[in-house]
């Protein structure tokens, strides 16, 4: 159990979506962001107290992949009027800043490597700080097992379910929240039969 999760008086769940492909035509290294999806969770309460969306305008890949837009459900004309990366991030330091003692919390690593490739190719700093948790891990450490599992398979192994669309940044950050109970041990995992 990572006693770090117990220090602070908020966890910000950040989920990202990002362009993507299915035929290589878009290096993962090119993959950039087109929500930011995040809610702060009450550490005392395990609630959720706020939320918080926001489409990107991605200028590497400017149009979206048939496959990224099946996966994520979001569409070409979500992102013409959306705001760049850097505007983007702007909006969003604003809000999470508002919530003090918190940390930046994810399912796996990628979405804080995603976070930083954006930021070192927009050149702005990386928004969110040296501390992240991820509580994919911390899920399978508290399930006793270096076996790692995707969100929807987590959710199905303690009784839950996605609300909402999967792929979708805030409606998966909703979802890892309803997880924190278990990850940081208030609820226990059901066992594996």
């Amino acid at each position: 159990m990572n006693i770090g999760l117990f220090n602070y008086d908020h966890y910000l769940i950040v989920d990202l979506e990002a362009t993507c492909c299915d035929k290589f035509s878009i290096p993962q290294k090119e993959m950039e962001t087109i929500e930011i999806g995040a809610v702060i969770v009450e550490a005392v309460g395990l609630k959720i107290i706020d939320d918080f969306t926001i489409f990107i305008k991605p200028v590497r890949h400017p149009r979206l992949t048939a496959f990224c837009t099946e996966l994520t459900t979001i569409k070409q004309a979500d992102l013409e009027d959306a705001p760049t990366f850097s505007q983007a991030v702007e909006t969003f330091k604003c809000w999470f800043e508002k919530s003090k003692n918190s940390i930046f919390c994810s399912w796996g690593d990628y979405d804080k490597n995603q976070l930083e490739r954006d930021a070192k190719y927009h050149k702005i700093p990386y928004p969110m700080g040296n501390e992240h948790v991820n509580i994919k891990k911390q899920f399978s450490l508290a399930l006793g097992t270096k076996k790692q599992y995707g969100m929807a398979k987590a959710l199905k192994m303690v009784g839950l379910y996605i609300d909402g669309t999967h792929h979708r940044g805030i409606d998966d950050a909703r979802n890892m929240a309803k997880l924190m109970p278990f990850i940081i041990g208030r609820k226990n995992i059901p066992k594996i039969r």
